[in-house]
């Protein structure tokens, strides 16, 4: 039998075919023997992690400025914290990033919007690619998820740069979309619970703000997320009862839950508590980020005896009970008409 006749031949064929298959078992068996097991996010809780005793808060030169545009911390194995540069956003949002088995949780962004004035998605993809490499995974498995805290353009504005990222889904910008998102259907009372695999983030309606806001609690680390309805700066309260009564859910919360720290999306003040002026971009001696349920539990008890519009300092947080936004804290508090 000549080389062309033996290769047509059934007999060569059905070889080849039980030569791949043993390979591929091979294969397979080799994989999973490399392949990691799931993580454990429910066990030996609250996971232990840290913040920095110092963020990137700006320059005194913006032009001059040497820092990168957003610092981020990994909080723990499990979970980094970007905070934008004050140098390039005097709004300087902060911005969580959850991992679990299945899927990444992005919660909020920073204030830029071209990928050429800063590349926040190569941010987020550089810090999955650092985590699939410690834990042996492999980035394409990982859905990214991309959701806001609320609808004000410091914590959406860079939701086009993840348009046509592969395997990522990103919340609307309307209330109907967000809704949508995690599934409420009775807002804001309801509490719903995203599964990261296997980690487990709680989310809620915060109004007050804005409407369209949300608090989040993730399970591992015992985080309570504020947003921007309670930071450590000027709290901006649009509406006072939706956020008196969000007040009132957040506090609940901490009575049946155990919370490690309560983080907002800010800091807008001084570790001896002066207000940093709206606008600045350099902030050299500022509060750190993270907060205690005690002090959220201080500020809603002088919430309570807030009986009209004005400015109210609780040691932690500026309450701007329905003053103007755009003006610095110890001046001009001009009422919403």
């Amino acid at each position: 039998m000549d080389r062309r006749t033996f290769l047509t031949s059934p007999a060569f064929a059905a070889a080849v075919t039980l030569s791949n298959a043993a390979l591929a078992g091979v294969a397979n068996a080799a994989a999973a023997s490399v392949r990691p097991g799931p993580i454990d996010f429910k066990a030996n809780l609250p996971a232990p992690g840290g913040f920095p005793d110092k963020w990137i808060c700006g320059s005194p030169s913006a032009m001059d400025n040497t820092d990168p545009p957003v610092h981020v911390h990994w909080y723990n194995a499990h979970t980094a914290i970007l905070r934008q540069n004050k140098a390039y956003s005097y709004e300087a949002p902060f911005a969580p990033l959850y991992f679990g088995n299945d899927r990444v949780l992005l919660l909020d962004e920073g204030f830029v919007q071209l990928r050429n004035d800063w590349d926040l998605r190569g941010v987020v993809d550089g810090c999955i690619d650092d985590w699939c490499r410690r834990n042996n995974r492999d980035p394409a498995s990982l859905e990214l998820l991309v959701a806001f805290s609320h609808l004000h353009a410091d914590h959406y504005a860079a939701t086009n740069q993840f348009a046509d990222r592969p395997n990522t889904r990103y919340m609307g910008l309307t209330q109907e979309e967000m809704l949508g998102f995690w599934g409420m259907t009775n807002f804001p009372e309801q509490r719903v619970s995203l599964d990261l695999g296997g980690r487990e983030i709680l989310i809620w309606g915060s109004p007050g703000h804005v409407i369209s806001e949300f608090a989040h609690y993730d399970t591992y680390t015992q985080i309570l997320f504020t947003g921007d309805m309670f930071y450590r700066g000027r709290c901006y309260i649009s509406f006072w009862q939706p956020w008196f009564d969000s007040m009132k859910r957040l506090i609940e919360f901490c009575d049946t839950h155990p919370v490690t720290h309560v983080m907002g999306c800010h800091v807008e003040i001084s570790k001896d508590g002066q207000d940093y002026a709206y606008g600045v971009t350099y902030q050299p001696d500022e509060a750190p980020v993270q907060m205690t349920v005690q002090q959220l539990r201080d500020a809603f008890e002088q919430a309570k005896t807030i009986t009209k519009p004005g400015i109210y300092f609780t040691g932690t947080v500026f309450l701007c009970n329905q003053t103007r936004g755009t003006t610095t804290i110890d001046k001009y508090p001009y009422r919403y008409d």
